[in-house]
Order: C-alpha cells, then sequence, then structure tokens
C-alpha cells in the first residue's frame, strides 16, 4: 500500500463522501445484521432468510431502471439527497417497530421492500455521482476502489458491533444507530460544492430513455459482458450470506456475536480485496484479475462449506470475501470508465439490476434448495457455480486474446489487398 492508494482524497468533495457513507455504512450492516439475527430467531428457517433478502432487494431490481432514467433525466445530487432522506425514514420506522416490541415478520419485510424500492433510486445517483466529486477523472478508477473499501470496512465493523450490541443493548439498538447514521452522509452532502452540470434536454418519455440505454449496452459488448457475469455471480453465489446465521447457530453453536464475527471475517476479506484492487497500477488487466478472483470466490466457498473447525472456517470465508469482492468492484469499475457520461445513470441502473436485482432471487432458490440437499451441501455447491462461472469468464478473455492476435492479420491483409 502506498499513498496513490487514496489518491481520489485530493478531490475535497469525496472526502466528504467518504467521511459521511463510512459512518452511516456501520449503521446499515448493523441493521441487516439485526435483520437477519431477528428473523431467523423468529422462524427458525433459512428459506425465510433468502425471503427477507429477496424483499429487501428484488423491489430495486423492479424500479433500477426508472432510478437509472431518473438520474439522467435530474439532477444526481438531489435524486441522492431525496434517497438518504428517505432512507433515514425508513430506519425511524424500523426502529420504532422494534422499540414497541410489537412486530410481526410481514412488518419487517415491508420496510424491507419500502427501503429495496428507495435503493432502486439511490444507486444510480450514487454511483454516477461519484464522477462528478472527483476533480481528477483518472483518480476515477481509485475512487470506486476506495468505495468498495469503505463499504466492506463498514462490513467488517458493522456486523461485529452488531452481535456485540444485540447481546448487551438489544437489537432496537443496532436499529436506532443504523437511524442516527444517516446524519452523517446527509450532512456531508450538504456540505459539498459540486460543478454545475448542464443537463441535455430530454424530447422522448422515459421509455424512449430505457430503450435507448438497452441499445447502447447492445452496442458494446465488452459492457454487456460484465453484466452478464454479475448477474450469474449475484444469482448463483452471491446469496452464500443468507445461509450464514444458520452455520453461527447450528454448526458451531454460537449467538449473536457469532454470526456478526463471521460477517465481519467476509468483511475483512472483502476489504483486503478493495484495498488490493485501490493499489493496483493505472493500466492493470481487470478482467483477468476478474477471473482469477471469481477462482478464488469459489474456492474459498467450498472449502468453508463442510468445514467443522470455526478457525479455519473464519480463514476459508476470509478467502471467499476477498474474491467477492471483484465481482462488485472491477464490474463497477469496467462500466464507469468506458461508459458515456450521458448514459451513466441508465448503464449503472443495469447493474444494480444484476447486482441487487439477481441476488434476492437466488436468494429464494439457494433457500429452498438448502430445504431439500441442506445448507452445507447448498453452500458446495454455489462455490462450484463460482468455478463454472470463472471458466465462462476463461473462455470469453481466451476469444478476445484471439481477436487481438488475429487483428493485425486482418489489418495486413486488407492493406496488401488495396
Amino acid at each position: 500500500m502506498n499513498i496513490s492508494t487514496f489518491k481520489a482524497f485530493r478531490s475535497r468533495n469525496y472526502r466528504l463522501y467518504f467521511a459521511g457513507q463510512s459512518v452511516s455504512l456501520i449503521g446499515t450492516w448493523m441493521q441487516k445484521t439485526a435483520v437477519s439475527w431477528v428473523i431467523y430467531t423468529l422462524t427458525h428457517s433459512t428459506f425465510m432468510l433468502g425471503l427477507t433478502l429477496f424483499a429487501s432487494q428484488f423491489p430495486s431490481f423492479i424500479f433500477s431502471l426508472i432510478g437509472g432514467v431518473t438520474s439522467d433525466r435530474y439532477s444526481k445530487f438531489k435524486v441522492l439527497l431525496t434517497t438518504q432522506v428517505l432512507s433515514m425514514v425508513q430506519a425511524v420506522l424500523l426502529a420504532l417497530l422494534i422499540f414497541f416490541n410489537h412486530y410481526e415478520v410481514w412488518q419487517i419485510l415491508t420496510l424491507s421492500v419500502l427501503l429495496g424500492i428507495i435503493n432502486a433510486f439511490d444507486v444510480p445517483a450514487r454511483q454516477s455521482l461519484v464522477y462528478d466529486m472527483v476533480e481528477d477523472k483518472s483518480d476515477l478508477p481509485n475512487a470506486l476502489a476506495l468505495n468498495s473499501s469503505m463499504v466492506n470496512l463498514s462490513r467488517l465493523i458493522g456486523p461485529g458491533i452488531a452481535g456485540l450490541v444485540l447481546e448487551t443493548f438489544g437489537d432496537d439498538a443496532c436499529f436506532g444507530i443504523n437511524a442516527v447514521s444517516f446524519i452523517a452522509v446527509i450532512g456531508s452532502l450538504l456540505m459539498m460544492r459540486l460543478p454545475k452540470v448542464e443537463h441535455k434536454p430530454h424530447a422522448g418519455n422515459a421509455f424512449a430513455d430505457l430503450k435507448e440505454g438497452f441499445t447502447y449496452i447492445k452496442q458494446t459488448p465488452s459492457i454487456g459482458f460484465v453484466l452478464i457475469m454479475l448477474a450469474l455471480i449475484s444469482l448463483f453465489v452471491l446469496p452464500f450470506s443468507t445461509l450464514i446465521p444458520y452455520y453461527a447457530k447450528d454448526v458451531f453453536h454460537g449467538t449473536a456475536s457469532t454470526f456478526g464475527v463471521i460477517d465481519s471475517f467476509i468483511g475483512l476479506g472483502a476489504f483486503s480485496g478493495a484495498i488490493f484492487l485501490a493499489s493496483l497500477k493505472p493500466g492493470s488487466n481487470l478482467k483477468q484479475i476478474l477471473f482469477i478472483n471469481t477462482l478464488v470466490f469459489g474456492t474459498g466457498l467450498i472449502l468453508f462449506s463442510h468445514e467443522g473447525s470455526y478457525p479455519l472456517a473464519l480463514l476459508f470465508v476470509t478467502i471467499a470475501g476477498f474474491g467477492m469482492m471483484s465481482q462488485i468492484t472491477i464490474s463497477n469499475t469496467l462500466i464507469q470508465t468506458t461508459v458515456a457520461y450521458d448514459m451513466r445513470g441508465r448503464v449503472i441502473s443495469f447493474y444494480a439490476m444484476a447486482f441487487f436485482g439477481m441476488q434476492p432471487l437466488g436468494g429464494l432458490v439457494i433457500g429452498a434448495v438448502s430445504k431439500w440437499i441442506g445448507t452445507t451441501n447448498t453452500m458446495l455447491l454455489e462455490g462450484v457455480a463460482a468455478l463454472l462461472i470463472g471458466a465462462l469468464h476463461w473462455r470469453y478473455l481466451h476469444k478476445e486474446k484471439l481477436k487481438e492476435k488475429q487483428a493485425p492479420v486482418l489489418e495486413a491483409t486488407i492493406a496488401h489487398a488495396v
């Protein structure tokens, strides 16, 4: 790690964003941990854990395209500020529900659906606004990698704190802390001085904008491939996290703290992966790194799946977290560094669909399969799925290399013919 690892911090707006989001995301991960623990304690069902993931993320799949169009049509800053305020309102409602101790599973699921709808508008605006926060655009890949390190540092810290808070103060404290944490990110947004952006008038309707975004992706195969790979990983592999409460409670016979520790070690691996990506030299072959880390992800899950030793399980889940990080960060970086500015919100909305939309569907599938073949075997299959997706990636990279080798020969043939 060197000073270039943090070069995006040269931009004041990005520093503010990073600080505010860091605080808020710790609260977010505390709430996610508490929701999973509350649901599993009430139901003792891995299927219900998958349903909870579905409720919180599938609305993002449904509304993310509309969110992308909104981000491209209107001020990304105003859209983001609005979604953060609404997220705070949702967190307050959930905290009050738990505090008064008169809640049922359907009420938690309903508020999770509300958050999913908000996130459909939040993600395209937040991800695309990073471009405006960074003064030197060559720092954009570094800023995106630091974003991922921020998310995963919060994942490292948040669940661990949540486990302690759950046992010491109760679940309502976790939800309350998350509600208060939104003050930091809203405050940081209000302190920013962003450059004025001229918005092009959109003569067509929203449907025409959606069609334009789809056509753009179709005509840019490199972006399309990244989105397909991310969708496959999100559907078949990333929902592994919904099974972690089972391992904490039934495999390692632990408590809420055990759940928090396992989740934190996933975050440790992911944070390490994000710092590794932030430290890469300009011009690094990101697609090659994505392929290798997909294999690392799958191998970590396979080793973790049937491991009975708690220390070794933590090691293997850390390896999985490291490999997992590339799926999110490199996919985002490849898209953000190649997409046209006026298409940014819409393309990122497709990214959100692939990432947030497939996970809840996968959560339902994984929850159902775990009932059929057992949770540990399901985790093993998810690891195998990652290896198979990695094989598809290798095939794509191999074809790209062949095209690169054939291009000079084809050009020479044409020139000779002329």
